[in-house]
């Protein structure tokens, strides 16, 4: 048996990987877009930051996604 065929299969995992990407970049948009306003107020502040953190997180994943970089297991 090798050791490709255990854990987690790697299409599950692509298809996680991009609904994931798709969360963050979308709560970006959504924080820029003042969506979540009335809950926190006029903290235009924490909508600037909350967005830019969501967007960089979310095009960071997307890079590991796409060039194959899985930091879980080491490999390339």
């Amino acid at each position: 048996m090798s050791s490709d065929n255990i854990g987690t299969p790697k299409a599950m995992r692509n298809i996680f990987g991009i609904i994931m990407i798709i969360v963050y970049i979308g709560m970006g948009v959504l924080f820029f877009t003042g969506f979540f306003a009335p809950l926190y107020g006029s903290w235009t502040w924490l909508r600037w930051v909350a967005g830019s953190i969501f967007v960089v997180y979310g095009i960071w994943r997307a890079y590991r996604q796409f060039a194959g970089v899985d930091s879980t297991t080491g490999r390339d």
